[in-house]
């Protein structure tokens, strides 16, 4: 286990528990308890307009195990660098890979001091592998790399994971970029594991929910099309099925009800 010393204290005064945040609304959504008032208020406010939320949360947790899963077994990866990971909750990265694989290097990072203060439950790594958290923003990519670098190995393949993070990068350009600065700096081998929000399955209700959101002072917040989201994926080779809405990638039996989450696995090619 590779464990830093963790700055929770310091960071504490940088908590705002009366402006809402991804993580801790998505920590409701799945039934957590490390979450606010204001937290709450906007994830009810989001599901009178998009009652698929939660189910949509779910299914994006889903689509992270069973693709690590794969990833860590089949394929053979031992190293994930996960941005944007969120409190933790139940089959968190290390804990779906080192199942499988128990020497496998997990990063985990995030920009939310409330995953800060709970972090050391993501450094429970297995005695054969290692677990780092890194606070850092997804826009910084050369922090987040130089910090990955204490953990993982950059001339071995790692799987970048970004679940539900770059939609709160809401110019495209910059999007683009930040995710191909990852890409390029991950070897032949390496895998980007992708979902985003869409207005694919409920178009009205995704622009009301979009707009409720980025009108209450949170993280602004951007929804794109299949198209856009397979941007990020050029010059990848992308896993079947593809660019898919969560509940559909490789659900082994899992509902396959379509989600206004997309998501696709695509491997970087030697």
């Amino acid at each position: 286990m590779t464990e830093q010393p963790l700055t929770a204290t310091a960071r504490a005064d940088a908590l705002d528990t009366s402006v809402p945040h991804s993580a801790r609304l998505w920590n409701y959504l799945l039934g957590g308890k490390d979450n606010f008032a204001a937290d709450r208020q906007a994830a009810e406010q989001v599901l009178a307009f998009l009652p698929e939320l939660g189910q949509s949360a779910r299914f994006n947790r889903q689509f992270l195990g069973r693709a690590v899963r794969h990833l860590a077994g089949d394929a053979g990866v031992r190293q994930f660098l996960d941005i944007g990971t969120g409190l933790p909750t139940a089959n968190n990265t290390h804990e779906v890979a080192q199942a499988t694989a128990p020497e496998s290097h997990i990063v985990y990072v995030d920009n939310d001091p409330m995953v800060l203060v709970h972090a050391r439950a993501l450094l429970t790594s297995s005695p054969e592998g290692a677990t780092d958290y890194i606070e850092a923003d997804l826009r910084d990519p050369e922090l987040i790399l130089a910090g990955a670098r204490r953990t993982l190995d950059f001339d071995q393949p790692i799987a970048v994971m970004l679940l539900g993070v770059v939609n709160f990068v809401v110019d495209d350009e910059e999007a683009i970029r930040v995710v191909r600065r990852l890409v390029d700096a991950v070897p032949a081998g390496s895998y980007l594991v992708l979902s985003h929000p869409t207005r694919e399955v409920n178009p009205e209700a995704v622009d009301r929910a979009l707009a409720m959101w980025n009108e209450g002072g949170a993280a602004q917040m951007a929804v794109r099309t299949p198209a856009a989201i397979g941007r990020y994926f050029e010059g990848l080779e992308l896993l079947e099925p593809g660019l898919v809405t969560c509940s559909r990638w490789r659900p082994d039996g899992n509902d396959t009800t379509p989600t206004s989450e997309y998501c696709a696995v695509g491997r970087k090619r030697g």
